[in-house]
């Protein structure tokens, strides 16, 4: 399936946002927005040209602070800040609204006016953000496992905090370990990723710019957001929202919470799904993609 490589997208905010996209640009176009910390490498290949076989064309990226897009380090962070942020007591150096502008800027670059939406976690609320704020942008929405901001849904098995928190080191090698360290803890325990598949995409990672500051702020927008609920009740457009039932990280009360908000979503639980993307559920997620996107054209 065709790539066009990495590419650039320079926004008048001064953010650098880099790309790739699959299939025929002649497609309906389909924006994967990426979660916490998460390059656009945790799209795997093989999911985007999946998706672009089935006659879509694909776009994913890096968010701001994560693989090849600008860092923003001039914003100094450290762990208290995130100790700080769940106290309210800390202002991050941007939040979802800005994100959200940089996913606007991308698709401003290219040229498409209104394209269907895949968000995962932080970018399931990015999404979310971008139907709230700019409805006319967005044909459909498939949120995975995220959450409306509501702070009593969505929340974090707290044997999910240390491993969240704990030092990568300043290695490729300590990288991995603690990458290897996390997927054990948030990943699906009826779909276990292979260790090699693991390891490979955490080299991936940290080579093309992993950001250790970077993933920090992304938790203090993240911990800064409000709550979403009442705005997403205004939506009318195609939503389904897929969740894992074994979900430490994002408790599956946000999955509901946030099909429940919108009206007429499809909600989709799944059995023994953690925190992640199992190659063995890519079926799953792209009929569900699928399906949306037609309800869109239905509509």
């Amino acid at each position: 399936m065709t790539s066009s490589g990495e590419l650039f997208a320079s926004l008048p905010s001064g953010i650098d946002i880099c790309y790739e996209t699959f299939g025929n640009a002649e497609d309906p176009p389909l924006l994967l927005i990426m979660g916490m910390g998460g390059p656009m490498n945790w799209w795997s290949v093989d999911f985007c040209e999946r998706l672009a076989a089935r006659g879509f064309f694909v776009i994913r990226y890096d968010n701001r602070d994560t693989g090849r897009s600008t860092k923003l380090d001039q914003h100094r962070v450290s762990k208290s800040s995130v100790y700080k942020a769940y106290l309210g007591r800390v202002a991050p150096p941007y939040g979802l609204d800005d994100f959200a502008e940089d996913a606007l800027g991308l698709l401003d670059h290219l040229g498409l006016d209104r394209v269907n939406m895949v968000g995962v976690s932080m970018g399931g609320m990015i999404a979310q953000t971008i139907c709230i704020s700019h409805p006319e942008r967005v044909q459909s929405l498939t949120s995975i496992m995220s959450t409306t901001g509501k702070r009593t849904v969505g929340w974090q098995n707290p044997r999910v905090i240390p491993a969240l928190m704990s030092s990568a080191g300043n290695t490729i090698d300590t990288y991995i370990a603690r990458s290897l360290r996390a997927s054990a803890v948030i990943g699906s325990p009826n779909f276990p990723a292979a260790e090699e598949a693991t390891r490979a995409r955490a080299t991936e990672t940290y080579e093309r710019g992993w950001s250790a500051s970077g993933t920090v702020r992304h938790m203090l927008a993240v911990l800064s957001a409000t709550d979403r609920t009442s705005d997403l009740a205004k939506l009318d457009l195609p939503v389904t929202v897929i969740h894992g039932m074994k979900d430490p990280l994002v408790h599956r009360s946000g999955g509901k919470a946030t099909a429940a908000a919108i009206p007429g979503a499809e909600h989709i639980e799944i059995g023994g799904m953690g925190h992640d993307l199992p190659p063995e559920l890519y079926d799953t997620f792209i009929n569900a993609i699928e399906r949306n996107t037609k309800r869109s054209v239905s509509s």
